[in-house]
């Protein structure tokens, strides 16, 4: 069982910048991937951008390419989205997830554990 809590998220005009943590505990934080992924009202839940177990490698969804970084730190069961340049369409529910597979992945029924879910809010 891994438990996972997202932080971070608030209200922020369009241009400026977030940073989402989610903390992770139970078993070992390293050996999964992780993901990161969202949902707009009344829109289906998207992934965002996905890490593997040791960070080598990371996806991105087209939509955040280049505005958005994923990281995480193993020593402290950690894993990060860092927002930059945001937009009015990237308000929505964000929520990270652990995959046992540790590839890190962008498709969302690969995903075992979740939290519940920060809200980012962009006003333009």
């Amino acid at each position: 069982q891994v438990q996972l809590e997202e932080s971070g998220g608030g209200l922020v005009q369009a241009g400026g910048s977030l940073r989402l943590s989610c903390a992770a505990s139970g078993r070992t934080f390293s050996n999964y991937g992780m993901g990161w992924f969202r949902q707009a009202p009344g829109k289906e839940r998207d992934a965002v951008a996905a890490i593997s177990w040791s960070g080598n490698n990371k996806q991105y969804a087209d939509s955040v390419k280049g505005r958005f970084t994923i990281s995480r730190d193993n020593s402290k069961s950690m894993v990060y989205l860092q927002m930059n340049s945001l937009k009015a369409e990237d308000t929505a529910v964000y929520y990270c997830a652990a995959d046992a597979w540790g590839m890190g992945t962008m498709t969302e029924a690969r995903y075992e554990y979740w939290g519940l879910g920060t809200q980012v809010t962009v006003t333009s």
